[in-house]
């Protein structure tokens, strides 16, 4: 079964759950629609679409392209530069992380809380590194008028070369 099946339930979803008058506790797409309009955006149709598709697999990174073919395959009818912006604007509303670790790609993280990663440089994977105390010492001083509103570490890594010794 494609995906598609259940992305249009739920998108088509009306019925109500048992012992609530509104029809809209309990349903993981009413969720979504809460989730958007308490980050100030509007429910739209490929909001929501979008939405589902990010944030029903957990936490998880991906690229604009990533989740523009997830949408593909799912057949949500939205065009790339729809991904783009409806992750900029899920960024700007605090539900993603938007993480810089590869000049040519932005990767967006659906965990918006402050933690920091491992890079995989040969893969383009990104992984939540686990809780390990990292602190980060000797900042210098913002400029005139700014302050620090976060540290990010990214730890990049890469297989070890094997040396042709014997």
């Amino acid at each position: 079964m494609s995906d598609l099946m259940p992305l249009q339930a739920v998108l088509n979803a009306r019925s109500a759950s048992p012992g609530d008058a509104t029809g809209r506790r309990g349903c993981p797409l009413s969720d979504l629609r809460d989730r958007l309009r308490r980050a100030g955006l509007r429910p739209t149709r490929q909001r929501l679409s979008l939405g589902w598709l990010l944030f029903g697999r957990g936490d998880r990174h991906l690229t604009a392209e990533m989740l523009y073919d997830e949408a593909m395959r799912a057949k949500v009818p939205v065009s790339l530069a729809t991904v783009y912006n409806t992750l900029h604007q899920f960024t700007e509303a605090g539900l993603l992380r938007q993480l810089a670790l590869d000049g040519s790609k932005a990767y967006f993280d659906t965990n918006p809380s402050e933690h920091h990663h491992f890079f995989f440089e040969e893969e383009g994977e990104v992984l939540d590194m686990p809780e390990c105390g990292i602190s980060v010492d000797s900042l210098p001083d913002a400029p005139e008028g700014m302050e620090i509103a976060g540290v990010e570490v990214i730890v990049r890594l890469r297989r070890r070369k094997v040396s042709g010794r014997a």
